[in-house]
């Protein structure tokens, strides 16, 4: 790898960074490229080359992340975890949610129902939404524990001599 993807690298990811730490905050490009030391134009060219998505896509998806937990771990109303997580506007948050969990932050919420007996990495794995647009959207867990543990067991079974 040069010096300069290196460099260039670095930039991004301290701009990410930010947006990581800042999620819930109003974030723009001009503000984000400052960060990177990169010019508006070729810091979105750029993000999109080395993370896979735009700034904003990714921000979108980093703030839903949090919806999700927070839908799950907390008692407060989705108008309140939307404002918490960044959004501006109801209509917003919920279409940027069904578009990236597949249903709406209410019936996220009511369907939720974490199994106790399955690791943790399964749970967290099968719950983060998808990256981009192109991949399906994630719903969330299997409707059972049942399904969740047959997909454990699929992802740990060896395989046959004869499938190999």
């Amino acid at each position: 790898m040069s010096r300069a993807v290196e460099e260039s690298n670095r930039a991004m990811l301290r701009a990410r960074d930010a947006m990581d730490r800042a999620y819930a905050q109003p974030l723009d490009i001009p503000a984000l490229a400052r960060i990177a030391h990169v010019s508006e134009a070729h810091f979105i060219r750029t993000f999109r080359a080395t993370f896979g998505e735009t700034p904003h896509r990714y921000l979108q998806r980093r703030r839903v992340e949090r919806a999700m937990y927070l839908l799950v771990r907390t008692d407060e109303p989705v108008t309140e975890i939307c404002h918490l997580v960044g959004f501006g506007s109801l209509g917003t948050f919920s279409r940027t949610f069904h578009g990236i969990v597949g249903e709406s932050p209410s019936a996220y919420r009511r369907r939720k129902a974490a199994p106790a007996d399955v690791p943790s990495c399964f749970t967290k794995a099968w719950m983060r939404p998808s990256a981009t647009a192109d991949e399906p959207a994630t719903t969330g867990e299997p409707a059972t524990a049942v399904e969740t543990k047959r997909a454990a067991a699929e992802v740990s079974a060896p395989v046959p001599a004869a499938a190999r």
